[in-house]
C-alpha cells in the first residue's frame, strides 16, 4: 500500500514524498483509514513504529490556518523529550500547508514565554499533562475548540501518575471530539481508560515483528561491565540503572577509568539534560547512563549497545529499555547483569570473564560538539554552518558530523583532531554576515 491509496490531499502527498515517506508503516496503514474518518482509535504501537505520522496526518489536515486562535488539536505525551520529538515530526509533515503553528508546552522552561506564544495563537498544542493543566488553570490555554485529542504513550503516562491530570484536561475539552489513544501495551488500565474517554473505538494492533536485538544475560560482577564494554567497544551505548545514586556512582567510575560517560536523570536542570542528550546524539559522548527517564520517548538513532546494569522489576520496562537499540530494522545488542532471581529471566547466565577482550585500553568518542549561539530564528540553516566550516575555515566535509538547528542555537560535531582549530576560527568568523558566539560541549 502507498499513501496515495489513503490520502486525497495532493499537497500532503507531495510533502510526504519529499520527506521520503512513500509507503506507510504497518501502524500507519492500519490506523490512518479510521483516523482520517474521524473515528476514535485505540492503537498498540511501540516507539519507532511511525505512530506520530499515523496521528499527525489527520490532525494536520484538519487545521484551518485562518483560525490560529482556535486550537483544533492537542497531543499529550509523558515526557518533554517525547513531546519535543513529536512536535519536530509534526512540523516536518506540516510543511504541506503554510502557516500551521505547532506549540510545545512542557515543564523545565518558564511559563512566561509559553504564555506569550499562546497569545499569538496555536493550531496544535503538544505537551506534558502537568504543564498543559497548569496553563488551563491559569487561563492561558483554551481547549473549547478542540476537535481531536491524542494520548501518545498512554501507558507510560499512567505509569507516571498522570491519570488525574489527564482527566482534568479531558473535562475541559468538548465531549464531541475525536480521541486517538496510542500505547505500547493493552493492559487493564489502558482498556479502562479507553472505555472511559473513547466512543465506539476502533482497536488496531500490528503483529510483533521478529526482534533484531541480540539479548545476553550475565552474572553480575563489579568488573563485568568493563569487560562487556571492551568486548563490544560500542560507539554509542545507553546504560540503565534503577536509581540516580547508582547512575552517578557508575558515571564517576567509568570516567575515572578513561571512558567518556554522562548521566541523565530527572534531577538535572533542563538545559544540562538537553546538552547531555545533544552530546550523546552527536556522538561526542559514548556512554549515556540513565534511569528509566530515557527508556522511552528519546529520538536517538543508531545506539549500538544497551546495558542493563540494574535489571528493572517488570518485563515491560525491560522491553522498552532494550528497544533503544535495534531501531528501524537495524541490528542491536542488549546485555543485562542479573543478581539473584528475576521472574522474567529464564535462561542460563553467562560469565563476562569468558568474553574475549582484544584491546583492554579504555577509549572515548572521536568527536567534539560545538554549540553556536544562533538558530532558526536567525535564519541559520545546516548548509550555512557546513559552508562556513568548509569554505571559510578549511575543514573537509568528512571531518564534520551531525548538525542540529534549534530555534535559538545550533550544534555541530567535529572530529576531535580538528575541533579546537575550528572552535578558535569560528569565534572570529561570521555566519550569514553575523558574528556569532560559540563554545564547546565536550
Amino acid at each position: 500500500m502507498t499513501f496515495n491509496e489513503l490520502i486525497e490531499n495532493k499537497d500532503m502527498l507531495k510533502n510526504l514524498n519529499d520527506l521520503g515517506y512513500t509507503n506507510p508503516t504497518a501502524i500507519q496503514e492500519k490506523a490512518l483509514p479510521y483516523a482520517l474518518n474521524k473515528q476514535d482509535v485505540l492503537a498498540k504501537a511501540k516507539t519507532g513504529s511511525g505512530k506520530t505520522v499515523a496521528f499527525g496526518i489527520p490532525i494536520l489536515l484538519d487545521v484551518n490556518v485562518k483560525e490560529k486562535y482556535k486550537t483544533s488539536s492537542i497531543v499529550l505525551a509523558p515526557t518533554r523529550e517525547l513531546a519535543d520529538q513529536v512536535a519536530k515530526e509534526l512540523r516536518k509533515v506540516a510543511k504541506f500547508k503554510n502557516n500551521i503553528k505547532i506549540l510545545t508546552l512542557c515543564g523545565g522552561t518558564p511559563m512566561r514565554g509559553q504564555i506569550h506564544s499562546l497569545d499569538h495563537g496555536a493550531h496544535i498544542v503538544v505537551g506534558t499533562p502537568g504543564r498543559v493543566l497548569a496553563h488551563l488553570q491559569k487561563g492561558s490555554l483554551n481547549l473549547k475548540y478542540i476537535t481531536s485529542l491524542v494520548l501518545d504513550e498512554a501507558d507510560r503516562m499512567l505509569d507516571m501518575g498522570f491519570f488525574e491530570d489527564i482527566e482534568k484536561i479531558l473535562d475541559l475539552t468538548p465531549k464531541e471530539r475525536q480521541t486517538l489513544l496510542f500505547s505500547a501495551t493493552f493492559d487493564d488500565n489502558i482498556l479502562k481508560l479507553s472505555k472511559s474517554i473513547q466512543n465506539d473505538r476502533i482497536e488496531v494492533q500490528i503483529e510483533e515483528e521478529k526482534s533484531t536485538i541480540q539479548e545476553r544475560f550475565f552474572k553480575f560482577s563489579e568488573q563485568g561491565i568493563e569487560n562487556a564494554i571492551l568486548h563490544y567497544r560500542p560507539k554509542s551505548c545507553i546504560i540503565f540503572c534503577n536509581t540516580k545514586i547508582k547512575c552517578k556512582e557508575l558515571e564517576e567510575r567509568l570516567q575515572s577509568i578513561g571512558f567518556d560517560a554522562l548521566t541523565i536523570n530527572s534531577d538535572l536542570d533542563q538545559i544540562d539534560r538537553d546538552e547531555t542528550l545533544i552530546e550523546f546524539a552527536h556522538k561526542s559522548c559514548t556512554f549515556l547512563i540513565a534511569t528509566d527517564v530515557a527508556s522511552r520517548g528519546l529520538d536517538i538513532p543508531n545506539v549500538d549497545l544497551v546495558i542493563n546494569y540494574d535489571l528493572p522489576k517488570s518485563e515491560e520496562v525491560y522491553t522498552h529499555r532494550i528497544g533503544r537499540t535495534g531501531r528501524m530494522d537495524k541490528e542491536g545488542i542488549a546485555i543485562s547483569f542479573v543478581k539473584g532471581y528475576v521472574e522474567y529471566i529464564d535462561t542460563e547466565l553467562e560469565d563476562t570473564n569468558a568474553l574475549h577482550v582484544k584491546d583492554k585500553t579504555p577509549y572515548s568518542a572521536d568527536l567534539t560538539t560545538l554549540c553556536i549561539d544562533g538558530g532558526k530564528r536567525d535564519k541559520i540553516r545546516a548548509g550555512d554552518i557546513l559552508g562556513t566550516l568548509v569554505k571559510d575555515i578549511g575543514l573537509e566535509a568528512k571531518h564534520i558530523g551531525k548538525i542540529t538547528i534549534n530555534r535559538k542555537d545550533s550544534y555541530v560535531s567535529i572530529e576531535k583532531e580538528f575541533a579546537k582549530e575550528a572552535f578558535e576560527k569560528l569565534k572570529e568568523t561570521k555566519i550569514k554576515n553575523k558574528k556569532i558566539r560559540v563554545w564547546m560541549l565536550a
